[in-house]
This record gives structure tokens, C-alpha cells and sequence, in this order.
């Protein structure tokens, strides 16, 4: 059973503009997975916020919290959410309860480990485009 409440360590450090290239990666990601289903593209981050806690967490560290209704990240203390914009997410009461309990439940388990192969292929991708973005340290000097 993998304990996706503790801090993991991040692959990229976070900061807000690399927020701002993630959540565009992962919703032209989460539109591609539409097509794919054979549904309507998706006009916002709505029902992703399992992908988007997972990729986050891979990429940017962190720990995943959430409760059944809602999944986001803890970030170096802070709430990060890739859906915090999203039409589901704002129908929400509490969409910031966490409940750790719920990520024990085997269900759940099953549904993110599920989600793990996309997540990390949509990771490897994200990180080979990122280079692009990257000033090198001695570019600025």
C-alpha cells in the first residue's frame, strides 16, 4: 500500500510559472484523454483532479490530500491545485478537507495505481518539454 499522504521528493522545484506550464500540459493532456474515450473535450480541469494530484506529486513532490469528493496537493505547506479553477471543484463545500484515512481504502488504491502508467508517461513528457523552458545558470550572468 503506498501512502500518497507523505511528502515526496520533487523531480523539479516549484515555483508559479512552472505551475502555470504544468496545469496547460496537463489539460491539453486531459482533452487528449478525452479523444480517446470518445467524448466531449473537456472546457476545464472537471474530474481530472486525481491525474492532476498524481502528476503534480510526481514532478513538484509534495504530499496528495483530499477526501471523496476531492484530491490536491500540499506543496512546501502550501494548497496546490491544478483544478482550483474548475467548474466541479467550485460546486465543492470544502473542496480542502482532508480526510487521510481515504487513501487507505483499497478502492481508492486500486484507482491510483491505476492512473500511475498515463501519469507517468504524461511525467516523462512534461519533463523532456520543460527543458525547452529552462534558462541555463550561466545564460543570465
Amino acid at each position: 500500500m503506498i501512502d500518497w499522504t507523505v511528502d515526496r521528493e520533487a523531480q523539479l522545484a516549484y515555483s508559479y510559472e512552472r505551475f502555470a506550464q504544468a496545469k496547460v500540459f496537463v489539460f491539453r493532456k486531459w482533452c487528449e484523454q478525452a479523444a480517446e474515450r470518445g467524448v466531449l473535450a473537456p472546457t476545464d480541469l472537471s474530474g481530472s483532479c486525481k491525474y492532476g494530484s498524481l502528476f503534480m506529486n510526481r514532478v513538484f513532490g509534495g504530499a496528495i490530500c483530499g477526501h471523496y469528493e476531492h484530491q490536491y496537493n500540499i506543496i512546501d505547506g502550501r494548497i496546490v491545485d491544478l483544478s482550483h479553477d474548475a467548474i466541479d471543484v467550485g460546486r465543492i463545500t470544502n473542496p480542502y478537507l482532508h480526510e487521510p484515512d481515504f487513501f487507505s481504502i483499497p478502492e481508492k488504491q486500486a484507482s491510483l495505481n491505476g492512473c500511475l502508467p498515463r501519469v507517468e508517461r504524461w511525467v516523462a513528457q512534461f519533463m523532456e518539454e520543460i527543458k525547452g523552458f529552462e534558462v541555463p545558470a550561466s545564460a543570465g550572468s
